[in-house]
């Protein structure tokens, strides 16, 4: 297995992509954020002091998917055609699920920015609420699907297809 983003020198440097062909991506990835049962009655009844905690979360997930080429070094900037962010409570946690879905058409997937959706909605959604919890705990980031491109799809369920 080779690593793209290295070249034969083993330095670090932006992967080539001027020579594939674009195709319709899609990537969905997810996060939690575990909380006491009293800080997510604070969510839930909209009784958070900063205001609509899950809302905020979703905007700055959706922000987060179109700035992800400025935050990590070496991912291209995309024209996102999609960034959408579902954040449920579930009380079996307690806490928040994160849900981030990004597509585009391009010449490159965009897994990173589905992840980085997810993981700055779980941040905000901590940022939102640490003055009455500091222990939350942001965990579970991971890529779930990723579909389109030469490598096909994968699906963290069923693996790579």
């Amino acid at each position: 297995m080779t690593l793209t983003h290295f070249d034969a020198e083993g330095r670090a440097h932006m992967v080539d992509v001027s020579d594939k062909p674009a195709t319709d991506r899609i990537a969905v990835a997810e996060a939690t954020v575990t909380m006491q049962s009293e800080t997510l009655a604070l969510v839930t009844e909209g009784r958070a002091r900063k205001g609509d905690v899950l809302g905020v979360a979703r905007l700055a997930g959706i922000m987060a998917a179109k700035r992800t080429a400025d935050l990590i070094p070496l991912c291209h900037p995309l024209p996102l055609t999609r960034a959408a962010l579902d954040l449920s409570p579930d009380a079996s946690l307690p806490g928040i699920r994160i849900r981030a879905t990004v597509r585009t058409t391009g010449v490159t997937g965009v897994e990173m920015e589905a992840l980085t959706a997810a993981s700055v909605a779980a941040l905000t959604v901590y940022d939102m609420l640490k003055a009455v919890e500091k222990g939350m705990v942001i965990g579970g980031v991971r890529l779930l699907v990723k579909d389109g491109g030469k490598s096909g799809r994968y699906d963290a369920e069923g693996g790579d297809a």
